[in-house]
């Protein structure tokens, strides 16, 4: 590893942060360079300081420290993400004799500089401890690899040399704080400190030094470990050929299926998947080695609130469903008994009271397949998948040098069930639709924008099809200015074509897991009086507007059936269906046959738990940026006709309908979602959404 600072770029943080101490700009530049590096830290890990001084409201130099925040990600923290604090009290707290978790946070809150600021990393005192004006903390993967040996005390010597210290793993807080000087006033004259199995500190009294030291010492180990290797990385290496994608999404589908299954409460909780399958990580799941390394232990232990403790391994998925199905559960099961029993031990031997967090597994390794994560969101998912990335990879080369040797599994579970590090994860109520992933066709269109915001809104993941690629860029760029964290995904998509659906299904497992509802949205118009009819022009109509339903009902229904998690089918179908009109026979008889054949759908789907619905919506216009294709199409003849403008058009349609609401297609999206959140129970029903047309009442 080499080192990437620049003293250019250093120079543009200083200009871009001349608001700020120096120090503190050059602080967040060295930190985005660790941050920048997911082999130093990864989501949030990590922490780094800077020891500096400001004025109080008495105009007195008051020595502080400025320390991570907590939730604030190395590789794009601002200034605002280092709390200062006062740094003569907390090294006062070092003659505390005893220091409860909650009164140290208590009394690091009371002695920010800034009440507003986040609240300061767990490792705090640490940093306000060591004497030096500059501290880095990283989790590199070279470094964990060498203190998750067995003589790893030995081996850490050999490879980093007579200028580190070496202190045995203790959770993070005042604790750790106090041992850590302690090492250093023994040692004075180190450069670095490594925690075993967990990871490195370094300092100086400067930016640059304590970064660089940093670098010098993960570069030491990765070269240490490429020399320990040889040639045995090639030599061992096998030729695997990549899983193909309906492997994959298949896997997906049974894997969302037997945690549904395997969730507390009812509707029990769904999650969102992430797959992993470069050539390294499928060999490896292929390997003799690969169900030790799911439950050989992590390589830090902050990874256990992402991961849990162990892995699950499949050996392999049978090719009939309802057999793989079995396997997958019973697999599911056994981990959370396994879970339990892990829980009930620990909180014995520890001699304290919890309350048991969720049994399922967050992380798989599917032999022949690579690894599947799960989340409540993609986010979380990724961060998961990112973990157990570098754990396998790391965990591949530490058994090629040596003995693999993790914490112990009662120093997993403190850390696991310890207030401090739950409390990163958030405790705020799910959004009604999170971990649901809904697929909307026709996303190139004014209805699909309204569809896909309340969908978002409601916490779905989104994914838009579209015929038009171009169209379909817009609406997600569209959406994504609206829902800023929004997770959303565009195929390119002709409904007509039935293998082409299926694969689009298959791209949405492999991406997100699999599809909780389902929104056939696609539709076009032809305005023709029957007599004036082209055949082609009808086929062309029915091919869209029915057979593209009927493709997405048909392989949905073996989608939900392999997944085995309920789900939605929403239908976008017309007030056509039952108030048609002439010079409209096309559209209006292939709406009809698509709400028909729906109804069908929700008698068929019932026993699996799938609700399929249909929404009669009626005059929903676009807007400047995104159009309405159907109104395209009619708009020029109704306003032709009536010798309306586009304004005068939409005043014409709402003054038709009996409460004179003008109808969004943010409106329809309402009923997407009311359908998709099963407040009711409910299904093969129509709900109109045209502001009261008496000819369109359901009846």
């Amino acid at each position: 590893m080499k080192s990437s600072y620049s003293d250019a770029e250093a120079a543009i943080y200083l200009e871009k942060y001349k608001d700020y101490p120096e120090d503190l700009a050059l602080r967040v530049y060295t930190s985005q360079l660790l941050g920048r590096e997911s082999e130093l830290v990864l989501h949030g890990g990590g922490n780094t300081s800077v020891k500096s001084s400001v004025k109080n409201i008495f105009g007195e130099d008051i020595l502080v420290l400025y320390v991570k925040g907590s939730g604030w990600d190395l590789a794009t923290i601002e200034p605002e993400g280092f709390p200062a604090l006062d740094l003569e009290y907390l090294k006062r707290m070092r003659g505390v004799e005893r220091l409860t978790d909650e009164e140290m946070v208590n009394q690091m809150r009371t002695h920010l500089m800034d009440a507003s600021s986040p609240d300061p990393s767990v490792e705090a005192l640490l940093h306000a401890y060591l004497p030096f004006k500059f501290i880095d903390h990283s989790h590199s993967d070279s470094i964990v690899i060498l203190t998750n040996q067995k003589n790893n005390r030995e081996i850490i010597r050999e490879a980093l040399g007579e200028k580190v210290a070496v202190l045995d793993f203790i959770m993070p807080g005042f604790p750790l704080g106090r041992a850590v000087y302690d090492l250093y006033t023994q040692n004075p004259d180190v450069e670095a400190i490594v925690l075993l199995n967990h990871g490195l500190f370094t300092f100086g009294d400067d930016a640059r030094t304590s970064y660089e030291r940093t670098i010098e010492y993960v570069d030491r180990a990765e070269r240490y470990i490429e020399a320990k290797l040889g040639n045995a990385q090639s030599s061992n290496a096998q030729a695997v050929a990549p899983p193909r994608l309906h492997d994959v999404a298949r896997a997906c589908q049974l894997l969302r299926g037997a945690l549904v299954k395997g969730g507390e409460g009812r509707p029990a909780k769904r999650f969102v998947l992430d797959v992993r399958t470069p050539e390294d990580i499928v060999a490896a799941s292929m390997s003799p080695d690969a169900a030790e390394f799911c439950v050989s232990g992590l390589l830090t232990p902050d990874h256990v609130i992402r991961t849990k403790g162990k892995y699950l391994y499949i050996d392999g998925v049978p090719a009939d469903d309802e057999a793989a199905a079995a396997k997958v559960q019973a697999l599911v099961a056994d981990y959370q008994d396994d879970y339990i029993r892990y829980f009930d031990r620990s909180v014995e031997r520890g001699g304290v009271s919890k309350k048991r967090l969720d049994t399922l597994p967050r992380v798989f390794v599917i032999a022949g397949i690579g690894i599947v994560a799960a989340g409540s969101t993609k986010k979380d998912a990724k961060i998961a998948a990112d973990l157990a990335e570098h754990t396998i990879r790391a965990k591949v080369k530490a058994k090629q040098i040596g003995e693999y040797a993790a914490l112990p599994e009662q120093d997993l579970f403190d850390m696991e069930y310890w207030s401090l590090e739950q409390k990163k994860l958030g405790k705020g109520a799910p959004l009604p639709l999170q971990g649901q992933v809904a697929l909307v066709t026709g996303g190139g269109g004014a209805m699909a924008l309204g569809i896909g915001d309340r969908l978002l809104a409601a916490g779905a993941v989104l994914v838009l099809t579209d015929i038009n690629g171009e169209r379909l860029g817009k609406v997600k760029e569209s959406l994504a200015a609206k829902q800023k964290s929004a997770e959303i995904a565009t195929i390119v998509l002709d409904v007509t074509d039935y293998d082409a659906v299926v694969n689009a299904f298959d791209q949405v497992s492999a991406l997100y897991g699999g599809i909780d509802i389902l929104v056939p949205n696609a539709g076009i118009a032809h305005v023709a009086k029957i007599e004036e009819l082209a055949t082609d022009k009808l086929d062309q109509v029915m091919d869209v507007n029915f057979y593209g339903v009927f493709n997405l009902l048909k392989a949905g229904a073996a989608l939900f059936a392999r997944q085995g998690t309920r789900g939605n089918i929403v239908v976008n179908s017309s007030k056509n269906v039952f108030d048609p009109s002439p010079s409209f026979g096309a559209y209006s008889a292939s709406k009809a046959a698509a709400h028909q054949i729906s109804k069908i759908a929700a008698m068929e789907l019932a026993p699996l738990g799938v609700r399929v619905n249909m929404i009669n919506a009626d005059a929903v216009f676009g807007n400047d940026n995104v159009s309405s294709g159907l109104w395209d199409v009619v708009g020029p003849d109704r306003m032709k006709a009536r010798g309306l403008d586009p304004e005068g058009l939409r005043e014409y349609y709402r003054e038709r309908n009996l409460l004179k609401e003008t109808v969004l297609a943010e409106h329809v999206g309402n009923a997407v979602v009311f359908f998709a959140t099963e407040q009711t129970p409910t299904t093969g029903a129509t709900l109109p959404v045209d502001g009261g047309i008496p000819n369109a009442f359901p009846r």
